[in-house]
Formats: C-alpha cells, sequence, structure tokens
C-alpha cells in the first residue's frame, strides 16, 4: 500500500476530518511511498524514531505527533534532529491525536475501558456526539481502593486515588491522558468515579468537594493502547507488518 492509499484508510477509519483538534491529524512527514513495514507507539519522540529506523520501518504511526498550536514554529533544535532523521530515512509520520482517542473500539478510551472490565454508555458530553470522554458502568459495584488495584494490575502502575467518600463504585466516567478537567461534569451528572491521566491542583479539590472518587493512572499509562490497537487491526487486516514500540514515561 502506498502512504496516500493509507492516510485515506486511516482518515476514514478514524473520522479525522470532521474532528476539530489542536494539531494536524493524518500525514505529518512524507516519506517513502511504498509501506510495508509500521512502527506504532504513543509519541514520535527521538527515541521512538531510533527504534524504527533500526527496524528499517517505512512509517511510524503515534498518537501524539508534531506541529501542535501554540508551540514554536521555528524547525530548530529537538524539532529539527526529529524531523531530520525521519528525512534522512525516509520514513512517513502519521499522527492521530482526539481521532485516536475518540474512535468506538480502537480508540484509547475504548482500550482503557476494555482494559478495566467497563462497560461504555456513550459519551460524557451531554448533546455532543463528538465527546471525547465517556462514560459507563462496572460489572458489578466496586470500592475505590480495589478500583485502584484494579487499574494497578491493568497498567502496571499504582494511581493515584482522592477519594470522593465512602461510596461503592457503580457508574464511571473517563477520559485518558490529560482529560482531569472532565471531573466536574462527571460529577455533575452524580456519577461515582472518574479515572483519567494526569492530576491539577484545583482536581483534588473537585473529587473532595463534589464527592466523586477520583484516579489519576498516568498520561503515557493510558494512552499505550489506542496506537497499539490500531497497529494490530492494520497488520490483521490489511496485511502489514506492524511493531508496537513502547517508551516508557512516567508522566
Amino acid at each position: 500500500m502506498t502512504n496516500l492509499q493509507l492516510l485515506a484508510l486511516l482518515d476514514q477509519l478514524l473520522n479525522a476530518k470532521a474532528i476539530r483538534d489542536y494539531c494536524p491529524n493524518g500525514l505529518q512527514v512524507e516519506g517513502k511511498a511504498d509501506i510495508r513495514h509500521i512502527v506504532t507507539g504513543v509519541t514520535a519522540t527521538q527515541a521512538l524514531i531510533d527504534r524504527a529506523i533500526e527496524q528499517k520501518a517505512d512509517a511510524i504511526l503515534v498518537h501524539h505527533g508534531y506541529f501542535w498550536k501554540g508551540e514554536r514554529e521555528a524547525i530548530r533544535g529537538m524539532k529539527k534532529q526529529r524531523i531530520k532523521a525521519l528525512l534522512d530515512h525516509d520514513i512517513n509520520l502519521f499522527a492521530y491525536h482526539l481521532p485516536l482517542d475518540m474512535h468506538p473500539s480502537l480508540g484509547n478510551n475504548a482500550q482503557l475501558g476494555k482494559l478495566l472490565g467497563l462497560t461504555t454508555e456513550g459519551g460524557l458530553e451531554l448533546g455532543n456526539p463528538q465527546s471525547v470522554a465517556v462514560k459507563g458502568f462496572v460489572d458489578a459495584p466496586i470500592t475505590a481502593e480495589d478500583m485502584a488495584k484494579r487499574i494497578e494490575s491493568a497498567l502496571g502502575r499504582v494511581p493515584l486515588l482522592e477519594k470522593g467518600g465512602e461510596h461503592l463504585i457503580k457508574t464511571v466516567a473517563w477520559c485518558t491522558g490529560g482529560g482531569q478537567s472532565y471531573i466536574e461534569m462527571a460529577a455533575e451528572q452524580r456519577i461515582d468515579a472518574f479515572i483519567t491521566g494526569e492530576v491539577s491542583e484545583h482536581t483534588i479539590h473537585t473529587a473532595r468537594e463534589m464527592g466523586i472518587h477520583f484516579f489519576a493512572a498516568g498520561h503515557h499509562a493510558t494512552e499505550r493502547y489506542g496506537a497499539k490497537a490500531l497497529g494490530e487491526y492494520l497488520a490483521a487486516e490489511h496485511g502489514f507488518s506492524v511493531s508496537f514500540v513502547d517508551i516508557d514515561n512516567p508522566a
């Protein structure tokens, strides 16, 4: 498959053209036309690029790419070194941010819910068909402490837990990555717990004062699974050679 054919396939699969985002989704850096081997990962870091070069990959497919709104536009320093490495080795860089968060089966939220045994009911943002955050329920009521253990077992790291009371968890809202701002929306809908990747100072006060259990499980840890699932789909359905490379990040 050519890089432009893969671009069209991914754009359609992830409904990328219909989703407003903070960066350009799709083919961010163009490389060789023919694509056979793809390396997937969370972020297009130099370490991931180096691994792709070692594997003689034709393309890299990530959740966090380049050219974010508000970042310095000049191609200097770290940005220059990354892009130079891609161009020198003729490697395509594909990146999908919110479209990969939101896909109903392959997306980060869907994959996290599956790992944690959560059933998704729909979007958290009422009336918004493009809600990034989602909500659902657990298979059986669970304590906040046991939910923390479930998260630790699934993701391989201890989450930050701020209890919002002593109530059991039946309903859950979640948003991978930096989705902590959705906690108030979840609390207003009387959802028992909210799970995300990051935490802000005010998030703790919201959990305490609005009575909702809060879990911060790591930005990287909660977003490892969308790009991996998408790569597995491309391998199974379209015959690509795909390898997922996890460049660990404690954040």
